[in-house]
């Protein structure tokens, strides 16, 4: 082969391979530009360029009447690109010392921790964040007048609690960041949040800031506005009524309360102790006595939070409810026609399965209606009520009333349909001690949605606890409306048992809530958890709503684990929810309606009037017209005598024949009388106790005393006023 056809050869070989070279090199390109253009394009822009994040305002949590539970305050945010910083400072490094003293002086910090920000190896640093806005100005104030242009002060916002520990459980709480971690602040985080805006600007590949190049700012858009179904001032009773709960029946476990709107489901309390402030969550809790106490730095004692101050009781707690659940039962029998409130029933032990089912009270209750069954909470009668509706009927109505899933509420941390314990496959002897709430769970929440369908005419309502969305413009993006989940038990059927629960608090069990002028329905409860440590775990409850005939409000109250003695639902339960409802309704404007037990248990309450500086017999005259009686203490007893003292005092609060004590002489000191003991007596008993005594009482609730203002040998005023606490005590 002559050179010439071999040289051809190589050439064409050459140009094909120099062709498929650039043919693959021009798709590459093509590639690169084409199909994968857009992409490095944003990546060479992210390395060009810099963004400093301009968090949003988080939307405001309102209560229902626009009250502020939950805003954001403006704040300053300190940050650094320490590239750039360093790049500055390069001809003068000792300014370096000089800018970190200056700010740790401004921003109450060491000077060796701004430093290290300052040039630390990073695109970009914080140095201080969420500082007040006095301070920012301050920082950038000082940035200005000594040319530094590398540090900058950025708007941001800080979440702020202005009533502490209220409805904290319900609140929930934010993080470093302003996310939700918790209540609804986590339910509703993506509406409350907002779109972060951001300052960009142009950098070179070493990081530092491009000489003259323009900054972009993109405007942050501030989150959505939530107005609750919670009112601010109800939920302050609530908290304050389990507070004292807590102490006075020493709860080992804290406490639980839910007012609901029975016609509408609203939500006007949730309440949970013990709690939390959430302006400083990851704080040690008071009954942590660790000394090494880490909060937040500690996964173990972020585990305790969460299983104590965080839990929020009334809504993730499920809890054997005890007799409280005997409203549903007599509301199934009573819709199902397999009883009437005159069904007659004697309180006899039952047999069954080998098991003896026997009344809370010894010796039983003997021949009863059904009507009585329930004031007295009559444990037989419902075994055998519950016999009568069957199985199938009985576990219905239980799936009806929604004690077998969840409510739906707008709150994370509600039990899974499969944390409420049921048994799988009920006999007769599951659904007979089911029958008087023993031996399953329920929520707090659960009970009183099945109480609010007793209450509204037989709807089980979707609890609501957020009543609409808003913008910051004030337009309403979303509203809640009442939502009926079912029917469960007819009109009539509920105006039959809300009578009879009536008389469950005026003449039965649950008299220690009993209000005079507000006509309460409701039940006690008290239920027994063996614990791994084989002490009992006593659950007391009440359930109620009021008034009777036509609900305003329900109301539940759970007080775990109380170390006090009796600790039935009856004793200590109904009082605390009887005072509860009463500040309550108060509130409301509802006006009292006082039936003739009414007047026959009320005091009238007197203000005494001033006589002071009267003539004796003036005196006497106004105290007769104001219905006190009195005594006269000095030497000169002549209808001209002047009064110079008297005890109580002007404007004080007594109940009509009261003892006013009055000195017809100036004494250097009021007469002094020992405090007696008059626990465990009757109303009339420790009133005269008390007179003899030479003191007025005070009369809270009925029953036999179960404490006194003062102990026995304190020594008080002649005349003084004395607070006396009476309670029933043979409850369940």
């Amino acid at each position: 082969m002559s050179n010439a056809i071999k040289v051809k050869k190589r050439s064409l070989v050459l140009l094909i391979v120099y062709t498929v070279l650039i043919v693959a090199l021009i798709g590459r390109v093509g590639y690169f530009q084409i199909v994968k253009g857009e992409e490095y394009s944003i990546k060479a822009y992210e390395r060009q360029t810099r963004s400093r994040i301009i968090n949003p305002k988080r939307g405001t949590i309102y209560d229902r009447n626009g009250k502020g539970l939950a805003i954001s305050a403006s704040v300053e945010t300190i940050s650094v690109n320490p590239p750039d910083f360093m790049d500055k400072m390069k001809d003068t490094p000792e300014k370096i010392d000089q800018i970190a003293n200056d700010l740790a002086e401004i921003l109450d910090m060491t000077p060796e921790s701004i430093k290290a920000k300052l040039t630390s190896n990073s695109s970009w640093a914080f140095i201080k964040r969420k500082v007040d806005k006095e301070v920012g100005q301050k920082v950038r104030e000082y940035l200005v007048e000594n040319e530094i242009t590398s540090i900058y002060v950025d708007e941001d916002s800080k979440r702020y609690y202005p009533n502490g520990r209220l409805a904290s459980h319900v609140l929930g709480f934010t993080g470093d960041d302003e996310q939700g971690l918790n209540g609804i602040e986590k339910t509703f985080d993506e509406i409350l949040s907002g779109k972060p805006g951001m300052v960009m600007s142009e950098f070179d590949a070493g990081g530092r800031q491009v000489k003259y190049s323009p900054e972009t700012y993109v405007e942050p858009v501030d989150g959505y506005n939530l107005y609750l179904t919670i009112d601010e001032t109800i939920q302050y009773f609530t908290e304050k009524a389990l507070e004292q709960a807590v102490v006075d029946y020493k709860l080992k476990r804290g406490a639980a309360a839910i007012v609901m709107v029975p016609n509408t489901g609203e939500i006007l309390a949730m309440a949970s102790k013990p709690d939390y402030d959430p302006n400083d969550p990851f704080a040690k809790p008071d009954f942590v006595e660790k000394e090494d106490w880490k909060g937040k730095g500690s996964s173990e004692d972020v585990e305790l939070l969460f299983q104590t101050v965080f839990r929020n009781k009334a809504l993730m707690d499920t809890y054997e409810p005890g007799s409280t659940f005997k409203a549903i039962t007599a509301a199934a029998a009573l819709e199902e026609g397999v009883v009437t409130p005159d069904t007659e029933f004697v309180c006899t032990t039952v047999h069954l399965a080998g098991h003896n089912i026997n009344c809370w009270k010894a010796g039983g209750h003997g021949a009863e209606t059904f009507r009585v069954g329930v004031y007295n909470s009559c444990n037989p009668v419902f075994v055998k009520t519950a016999l009568a509706l069957g199985i199938d009927k009985f576990y219905q109505y239980v799936r009806a009333f929604g004690f077998m899933e969840k409510t739906g509420i707008t709150l994370n941390g509600e039990p899974a349909d499969n944390e409420y314990q049921w048994h799988k496959d009920p006999k007769e002897i599951d659904m007979a001690v089911s029958s008087f709430g023993q031996r399953f769970t329920i929520s707090p929440l659960q009970l009183i949605t099945a109480y609010c369908a007793i209450a509204n005419g037989g709807n089980l309502m979707k609890p609501i606890l957020v009543k609409q969305i808003s913008d910051s413009e004030g337009n309403i993006i979303e509203k809640a409306e009442p939502q009926v989940v079912r029917k469960v038990i007819s009109k009539q059927t509920s105006d039959t048992l809300r009578e009879i629960l009536a008389g469950v608090v005026s003449e039965g069990t649950g008299q220690n809530a009993y209000v005079s002028g507000y006509k309460i329905a409701g039940k006690t409860g008290t239920s027994e958890t063996v614990e791994t440590d084989t002490e009992g775990r006593y659950i007391a409850s009440f359930a109620c709503f009021a008034p009777a005939d036509d609900p305003k409000v329900a109301l539940v109250v759970i007080l775990d684990h109380p170390q006090v003695y009796p600790h039935t639902g009856g004793t200590i339960a109904a009082p605390v929810a009887g005072k509860l409802m009463e500040e309550i309704l108060d509130y409301l404007g509802v006006e009292r309606e006082y039936s003739e037990k009414d007047k026959q248990l009320m005091l009238k309450e007197m203000y005494v009037p001033e006589v002071r500086n009267m003539k004796l017999s003036d005196a006497i005259a106004k105290l007769k017209a104001y219905e006190l009686n009195y005594t006269i203490e000095g030497d000169n007893q002549s209808d001209d005598a002047i009064v110079y003292e008297q005890t109580p005092k002007p404007n004080s609060s007594v109940p009509s024949g009261s003892t006013v004590i009055l000195y017809t002489y100036k004494p250097d000191d009021e007469l002094k009388v020992t405090m007696p003991n008059v626990l465990n007596k009757e109303v009339d008993e420790a009133a005269e106790t008390l007179r003899k005594a030479g003191l007025n009482i005070k009369v809270e609730g009925i029953g036999r005393a179960m404490r006194q203002e003062f102990e026995p040998g304190t020594e008080l005023n002649k005349g003084q006023v004395v607070t006396v606490w009476f309670e029933l005590t043979e409850t369940d």
